[in-house]
């Protein structure tokens, strides 16, 4: 199936999804949409028992599709570069070091704690994994989605700082956990694949390599978000025609992100940073308000046709799984271990940086809770290397939670935030930390 038929399939079902969703469910738009292709992939399958041409006619089209490549490569820039570019950057400055802290450091620990306790727990499962490919998985889980959470975020009306430290932290840890799962899965092959000895002799230069990938991606990739940024916006300034100045903006994020691609660099990280600098600097002085009403609405709409379409595709990748009981138990035990890391991963922070500043007192609960993994974890476990004995049981492991998180966290966010913190007299929503 080429690329036009498998696009018109895409958005008619997600359309028709869309309708149903808002007609009759009444659920956020993402998750219904994530919800009802779930339940029409059961059918579907179920259906397939019956009627065997049914089942093949749609595992065909769904393995047709490569999740990994359509999200990594060629989705992800667009929602990233539209969720930064209503995030204010003088609302991030004031949150700059909690969401620092959760974007990077948020992300190794909750990597190793989730991996270290697999590597003991999957032995319970029958299964024998060493310990670098339970890191990998740990990385897989770790990174919480900026497409799932600034989707989710709109319909649940968290008080501004609070949307502000888990959107700003969603943003750039994505960026951070693909650079730490393509470390480990470099170094989980050259310890000799999947029955290599993952304490072999990769100490020093294994670490060395982390380092090294971690700076030039990551580093190059916030650097050249500040090139794309800055270029943008001298060209914005230069002219006032709001066709081109939106053109503008689809070059330096189609274009931009292929370059990154090319130069090795982290394509997600430059496309927030260029983002947040058209969308602060570039509106406020770049703009005419004729092209801010046509810019924020045109970008709007990708994101909300964009997270259609993804949300659909994660309700449908059910077709392409190998699903068995041992995989789909270990997938639950994977959500309270997640939980569990995700929370000492913001309770360490949070509580270190008490001493300078204050916070409402429900916010650890919230922000781990608020913790909301989606299609890039879907899309990471896609992209394990195809002969690996443990592509299967991660995909499937990942696939439990994702499914758990956006639909169980992202329905029931909003409803903790009222009871944690809205509901709190003395804390005026504006004023959340």
């Amino acid at each position: 199936m080429n690329l036009l038929d498998a696009s018109a399939i895409l958005l008619t079902l997600a359309a028709v999804f869309a309708y149903l969703n808002y007609r009759f469910i009444k659920l956020p738009t993402a998750i219904g949409i994530m919800l009802i292709g779930l339940f029409f992939s059961i059918l579907l399958i179920l259906l397939g028992d019956f009627i065997p041409v049914v089942s093949s006619a749609v595992d065909h089209f769904v393995e047709g599709i490569d999740f990994d490549t359509t999200l990594m490569d060629g989705m992800l820039s667009f929602l990233l570069f539209a969720g930064a570019l209503h995030v204010n950057l003088n609302d991030l400055r004031d949150q700059k070091r909690l969401v620092a802290i959760l974007a990077s450091l948020g992300v190794v620990l909750s990597t190793f704690m989730v991996g270290g306790a697999f590597y003991y727990l999957f032995p319970l499962f029958g299964k024998e994994v060493p310990f670098i490919w339970c890191l990998v998985f740990g990385s897989i889980v770790s990174p919480t989605d900026p497409v799932a959470v600034l989707g989710i975020l709109k319909k649940a009306k968290v008080p501004k700082s609070l949307e502000t430290k888990i959107t700003g932290e969603s943003l750039f840890n994505d960026g951070v956990g693909v650079v730490v799962y393509l470390a480990l899965v470099g170094l989980a092959v050259a310890s000799g694949g999947d029955h290599g000895d993952a304490h072999g002799s990769h100490g020093d230069s294994g670490a060395m390599g982390i380092a090294k990938l971690f700076l030039w991606e990551a580093g190059g990739g916030i650097l050249w978000g500040g090139v794309l940024g800055l270029a943008g916006y001298f060209l914005l300034r230069s002219i006032d025609n709001y066709q081109v100045e939106v053109l503008i903006t689809l070059a330096l994020v189609a274009g931009g992100y292929r370059a990154a691609g090319g130069m090795h660099i982290s394509g997600p990280l430059a496309m927030v940073v260029a983002g947040l600098m058209i969308g602060n600097h570039g509106r406020l002085l770049a703009m005419s308000d004729t092209t801010r009403v046509h810019l924020d609405k045109f970008w709007e709409l990708i994101d909300e046709i964009l997270n259609a379409v993804l949300f659909l595709l994660i309700g449908l990748e059910l077709f392409v799984l190998k699903l068995s009981g041992p995989a789909v138990t270990a997938g639950l035990v994977a959500i309270v271990i997640g939980l569990s890391a995700r929370f000492l991963a913001v309770w360490l922070p949070v509580t270190l940086l008490k001493r300078k500043r204050n916070f409402s007192p429900g916010v650890i609960r919230v922000l781990t809770w608020g913790g909301i993994r989606g299609g890039i974890s879907v899309a990471l476990a896609l992209g394990l290397p195809k002969d690996s004995d443990f592509r299967e049981l991660f995909l499937v492991m990942t696939y439990v939670v994702v499914i758990f998180s956006i639909a169980v966290q992202g329905l029931t966010l909003g409803p903790l935030v009222r009871k944690l913190i809205l509901s709190d007299p003395t804390i005026k929503p504006e004023e959340s930390h």
